[in-house]
């Protein structure tokens, strides 16, 4: 990703994603919110334009594109929830990344009780293109069931299954055991796995997700995070 692109007339989202504040579809929600404002003017529409000399500020801060960019992907454990914050006071999959000065978030989530690989970053244009259907970036994950996994479920799911009118469908799926799959994901709907196990009322023990695209998990101790390299985000089309 090129970490000096020009600020001159950028659609106000694509703005605050150079500038490591979020994702440009966060960003969006941002500006709904009327928390932006440019030029001293509250923005709540996305699609307004800056260009080089405007003053763009979140909550009253100006804010300006990053020159650092940064790509990192976690081991998350179990009980560690993807966001910027939690009412709940849950702890943060962010708490566990180094201490970066600059703001990253991540792309995609993995569910509080889920563990595996999530990547970090603060380069909106890499988020967005990790995060559009067209890329289809494989996610495989493991799973393991309290329970015999009918093959029925494998047989459905592989097939294609419409759960509250969404279609559910593995890319691949196999069993690895009596009680465990392995499967590979492409579209990534909320809860997919978990969805899926309780429309055949079975529930997961575990749940990992041990690749995403070319990044696997390889010997990453839960809780460590590491830089993605050169070659997988070539292999990402970066």
């Amino acid at each position: 990703m090129n970490s000096k692109e020009s600020t001159e007339k950028l659609r106000l989202q694509v703005y605050l994603a150079h500038a490591g504040i979020a994702s440009r579809r966060a960003a969006e929600d941002l500006i709904a919110q009327g928390r932006i404002t440019v030029n001293g003017k509250t923005i709540t529409v996305p699609g307004e334009k800056v260009q080089s000399g405007d003053i763009v500020c979140l909550d009253g801060k100006e804010i300006k594109p990053e020159s650092r960019l940064h790509y990192l992907v976690l081991n998350k454990p179990p009980l560690y929830i993807c966001s910027s914050s939690d009412p709940q006071g849950r702890p943060l999959a962010l708490d566990l990344l180094p201490d970066y000065p600059e703001r990253l978030y991540n792309i995609g989530r993995l569910d509080y009780r889920s563990s595996g690989l999530i990547i970090f970053t603060n380069d909106g244009k890499f988020a967005a293109h990790l995060g559009h259907p067209r890329a289809e970036i494989e996610k495989e994950y493991l799973v393991e069931s309290t329970v015999p996994i009918p093959d029925r479920m494998l047989e459905e799911f592989a097939n294609g299954i419409i759960i509250e009118d969404i279609l559910y469908r593995a890319r691949e799926i196999e069993k690895t055991g009596p009680k465990s799959l392995r499967v590979v994901l492409v579209e990534g709907k909320n809860r997919e796995i978990r969805r899926i196990f309780s429309h055949f009322h079975l529930h997961p023990k575990s749940l990992v997700r041990i690749r995403i695209g070319p990044v696997h998990i390889g010997d990453l101790s839960e809780g460590q995070s590491r830089s993605l390299t050169k070659e997988e985000l070539k292999a990402f089309g970066c």
